[in-house]
This record gives structure tokens, C-alpha cells and sequence, in this order.
């Protein structure tokens, strides 16, 4: 049983032998590839510079080794035979190196959120023009949601206009923080925006598709990071009188807020299982670096403060790994919607725990963790974004409030 609130803990299943095989295989990858060409892709994007957007040739050629050696598509169900739970523990491995693994494995964000809602709800048509694609790694996407103009906490606030005239939409309006839009090999652009603004609150918004070459689409700009430049890219995407045909609608008229619902929720558990990737990496190299350095007379490791942010990493790390799994199950067990409140609180924990992880490690390393002669820095601007994308913390605990509010209580007390 793996419902919300009930105290009831489910016992997770046995993996499959696919899931251990891949998991192993998995491993194999990420230590005689992966973690070699990190130095490689961190030397390409420093010559040519952060404002380009280039692709360094390294994940091509890990996108080849990768698949094949069937490390593939492992974020979807339909294609990789694996559950989300078992998905969990192979995304956690690919978390280790966020920016070259996951798009090594074709488990990319936001590519992986728009398979799924392609695969959810896409015609015929659009599976064979651009889910298929995406499948093989062949281009990428972008997904246009947020905007600079209004809260997006609260997506009904979005204000972009999608009107029909014929059989075409118009779309008209600005989106930021469209992930992946500066990338040259970026073909599709998913549009969230209003169809009809007198419908009812949840059903005024709509998904449609757009061609990223399609006339009156103008990437103005990528916004850093912390400072930083993702070679993706988080951009400023103008749409004026951008003209589509009928057909690139994505579901139903005013079915955008259901649809965003249905891409965010795996889309959340999987940045999650990425994440505990990143925390394991970050306590790897505090064990390290305290076992290298000594300090008033002795190693790093032998002084009590030390070890005591050794072990409450630990400690963090495996209550946010339960969490995280529980979620994954429940979506197995009872699907995306049964499993939102768990999926929610996951999303709150998980980075909270990372980010304090990255954080001591940051501290143990010293001048070193600040700056770009560790990843540490990196992944800490990223997992503390993580607090603000796909929702921020407030308008999670605000929905796992709501439902702890109207719970029917277990028991009567006096």
C-alpha cells in the first residue's frame, strides 16, 4: 500500500534481471566513459566560450556507446520494459555526471517531460514526426511554460495567446526559461498558452507545437545559472504572430493544464532520482577530502565535527532516497495522479537534502569548492534551483498541507 499519509509502507519488489543488468552495465559506463570525458566537455564549452551553445562532440560520441551497450530510453516505461522504481537507482547513477549522462542515455530533461507527453497524448502524426525523433537522439526540445511577466507558480496566471484562425493557431506572447531552446539541434518547442480566456479557470490553456524554425519564433537570449551558462540553454523566447497548423494542437483545446500536470509529475521524480546522484558524488568527495588533508596536526577525518557532517549526510541521503523510491512505487502501484502528494513531497526533500550535502562538501574543500576546480559548485547552483523549477517549494507544501488538512485522521483522539 503506498497511498499518502497511511503510515503504511509498501515492501518494494525484487528488480527484474533487466534492471540489474542494466544497472551494472550502467556502472561499467559511467567509470570507462563518462567520467573520462568529462574533462573533454569542460575544455570544449571553455574554448568556445559560455555564450556558445555548440554541441561538444564528446556526447555524440557517448550517445553512440551508450546505446550500444542498451542504455537507452530507460526513462519510459514503453520503451525500456523498466518500472519508475527501477528507473529510480539507474537515473541516480546518471545524476553522478548531470550534464553528460543523462543525455548519453537519451534521459535528458526537458526532452525526457515532452517523450512522455507526446507519448501520453501525441496523434499518430506527431509520434512519427517528432517522438520518434527524440527516441533515437536525433534532435531536442524545449518546453515554453514560464513567463516573465506573471507569477508562474501559478500557471493559470500565463497570458500567452494561442488563437485559431481557420486551420491555423496564432501564438503570440513571451516565455522564459525555455531549458534547451539555445541548443542547435533543438527542432520542437512545446507552447503553453491561452485558448480561451473566458473558459473556466483550468481549462483556458492549451499545448501546441511549434517548429523552432517556424516564422515569428525568436530566441532572444540564454539565462545563466548562478552565473553560469548550461550548453542547453535557459532562454527568452519571443512568439509574434507565430502561425501553426490546427493539427500541432497537443490533446484537446483546453486540455494544457491537465497535460502540464501529467508531463510535470514524472518530470519532478525524475530530476529527484538525478539529484540523489549528485549528493552521493558531493559525500564521495568529502570522504576523499578529508582522508587527504590534515589540519592542526591530523587528517581531516579524525576531527569529531568533521564526521559528524560526514554522517549526517549520510543520514540525509537515505531518508531522501526512501522518499524518492516510495514515490517512484506509488507511481508503479498507483499512477501519476495517486502518487502527487508523494511525488510533491520528493521534490521538497530530496533537493533540501542535496543541496546540504553539496553544501559541507563545499565547506570541507575550502576555497577549492567555490570555485571551478571541483564540480561542486556547479551541481550546488543547479540542486538549489532545483527548489524553484517545476514548481517551487512553496506550492508543494501548500498542496501537501491541503491534503494533510482534509485527511480523515486515523484514529479518534480524546
Amino acid at each position: 500500500m503506498a497511498t499518502f499519509g497511511t503510515g503504511m509502507y509498501p515492501a518494494f519488489p525484487t528488480p527484474s534481471d533487466k534492471a540489474v543488468e542494466l544497472h551494472g552495465k550502467l556502472v561499467e559506463f559511467m567509470r570507462s566513459e563518462v567520467f573520462p570525458a568529462e574533462a573533454t566537455y569542460d575544455a570544449y564549452r571553455e574554448q568556445v566560450g559560455p555564450e556558445d551553445h555548440t554541441v561538444p562532440p564528446v556526447i555524440e560520441e557517448l550517445k553512440a556507446k551508450a546505446r550500444e551497450r542498451g542504455l537507452w530510453n530507460l526513462f519510459l516505461p514503453s520503451e525500456s520494459g523498466l518500472t519508475q522504481l527501477e528507473y529510480a537507482t539507474l537515473a541516480e547513477l546518471s545524476g553522478w555526471s548531470n550534464e553528460l549522462a543523462p543525455e548519453a542515455i537519451n534521459c535528458q530533461a526537458p526532452d525526457t517531460g515532452n517523450m512522455e507527453l507526446l507519448h501520453l497524448i501525441g496523434t499518430d502524426a506527431q509520434k512519427e514526426q517528432w517522438l520518434r525523433p527524440l527516441l533515437d537522439g536525433e534532435i531536442r526540445s524545449a518546453f515554453c511554460m514560464t513567463e516573465p511577466g506573471v507569477a508562474s507558480s501559478d500557471a493559470t496566471n500565463i497570458g500567452t495567446r494561442i488563437e485559431k484562425d481557420g486551420d491555423e493557431y496564432v501564438i503570440n506572447g513571451t516565455k522564459w526559461w525555455s531549458s534547451g531552446a539555445a541548443d542547435p539541434r533543438c527542432q520542437l518547442l512545446i507552447v503553453m498558452g491561452k485558448t480561451d480566456p473566458e473558459a473556466a479557470t483550468h481549462r483556458q490553456q492549451s499545448m501546441i507545437i511549434v517548429a523552432a524554425d517556424t516564422p515569428g519564433v525568436e530566441v532572444k537570449r540564454s539565462y545563466p545559472v548562478f552565473g553560469r551558462q548550461d550548453q542547453h540553454g535557459h532562454c527568452l523566447v519571443e512568439f509574434t504572430d507565430v502561425r501553426v497548423p490546427a493539427e500541432n494542437i497537443l490533446g484537446e483545446e483546453g486540455g494544457g493544464f491537465a497535460a502540464a500536470q501529467a508531463r510535470l509529475g514524472p518530470g519532478r521524480i525524475h530530476h529527484v532520482m538525478r539529484a540523489l546522484g549528485a549528493g552521493e558524488r558531493a559525500l564521495a568527495m568529502m570522504v576523499a577530502r578529508t582522508q587527504e588533508r590534515v589540519a592542526f596536526g591530523k587528517p581531516l577525518a579524525e576531527q569529531s565535527s568533521v564526521r559528524e557532517r560526514i554522517a549526517e549526510s549520510r543520514i540525509e541521503l537515505e531518508q531522501a532516497r526512501a522518499l524518492c523510491h516510495r514515490a517512484a512505487y506509488a507511481v508503479d502501484s498507483e499512477g501519476n495522479k495517486a502518487a502527487r502528494h508523494l511525488i510533491a513531497a520528493a521534490k521538497v526533500a530530496v533537493p533540501r537534502a542535496v543541496s546540504s550535502v553539496i553544501d559541507r562538501s563545499i565547506q570541507v574543500h575550502g576555497a577549492a569548492g567555490i570555485s571551478d576546480a571541483t564540480p561542486l559548485a556547479m551541481m550546488y547552483g543547479w540542486h538549489r534551483a532545483m527548489r524553484i523549477f517545476d514548481g517551487p517549494d512553496e506550492v508543494h507544501l501548500t498542496s501537501l498541507a491541503r491534503a494533510e488538512l482534509g485527511a480523515e485522521p486515523l484514529f479518534d483522539l480524546p
